[in-house]
């Protein structure tokens, strides 16, 4: 029997010669999705069990420290953490950097949580620069770990969206990943995995991904550089946020979205 025939199941023949003969049957495309359906059952298990384990972790922490964590005493570490960046601004800078970009690399639910803290933490501008460049090297080695480890794996969860993807992406070329870094009717970590078993090259995905998650990056840092220190919001509560002005950048954010989707 050829090697590439998948074995199954078995079944046994008289014994012959005091030697039972066993009879095996090649897989069928039956067993080939059974097999897929159970693979995706485990995996969604143990994403469970994860996320699980870490809410109950978060939930500990929260209860056992949950004198250190009040405000009051959290303006303490943000001191601590200003005094830091200041002594070493180089440091501080890098070690962001490759914190943001495993993140996005390894598809968390961490990023606009981290551009915020990016936004009240540096400079305005330093964090631009941080936020933009470490978000799209994130987002370009989740496509080369797409493209040439997890290519199989990808293709089999997310085959719908490829054909669909791949259909409009050789119609309007690289303008309409700029919509969908725009407009993000795709999560973040999906298109980032799906455009790696498309054509495009990484140098137009790294360049328009560049741009698209730009106007949005700009907006959540402005909402962290807007956000007063940790003593503000002790002293004043949630009076001392700039609601105005936050409310205006997300307005802005939401007409930008509009007229680009209008445009595709």
């Amino acid at each position: 029997m050829p090697v590439s025939q998948k074995l199954t199941g078995k079944s046994a023949r008289p014994a012959k010669n005091g030697v039972a003969l066993l009879i095996l049957e090649p897989m069928t495309p039956t067993h080939v999705s059974s097999a897929s359906e159970n693979s995706d059952n485990r995996a969604d298990r143990w994403r469970l069990i994860v996320a699980t384990l870490l809410v109950v972790a978060i939930a500990a922490i929260a209860t056992v420290y949950r004198n250190e964590l009040s405000l009051a005493n959290l303006v303490q570490y943000e001191d601590w953490l200003r005094k830091l960046h200041t002594e070493h601004p180089v440091l501080v800078f890098l070690s962001v950097f490759a914190i943001f970009v495993a993140v996005t690399a390894l598809s968390l639910p961490l990023s606009t949580a981290l551009t915020v803290v990016c936004g009240w933490y540096f400079p305005f501008w330093r964090a631009v620069v941080l936020v933009s460049f470490a978000s799209t090297a994130g987002a370009t080695l989740a496509f080369w770990l797409s493209r040439y480890l997890l290519r199989d794996a990808v293709r089999h969860r997310f085959g719908e969206r490829l054909a669909r993807i791949n259909e409009t992406l050789e119609r309007d070329g690289a303008f309409y990943l700029f919509t969908l870094r725009l407009v993000p009717v795709i999560p973040f970590f999906v298109l980032n995995a799906v455009m790696g078993l498309t054509p495009i090259r990484t140098r137009t995905f790294w360049w328009v991904s560049q741009l698209g998650i730009l106007p949005v990056n700009l907006v959540w840092l402005y909402v962290g550089a807007a956000a007063p220190s940790l003593r503000v919001l002790d002293e004043q509560g949630l009076s001392g946020l700039p609601t105005t002005q936050i409310a205006i950048a997300f307005t802005l954010l939401g007409l930008l979205l509009l007229v680009i989707k209008k445009l595709s």
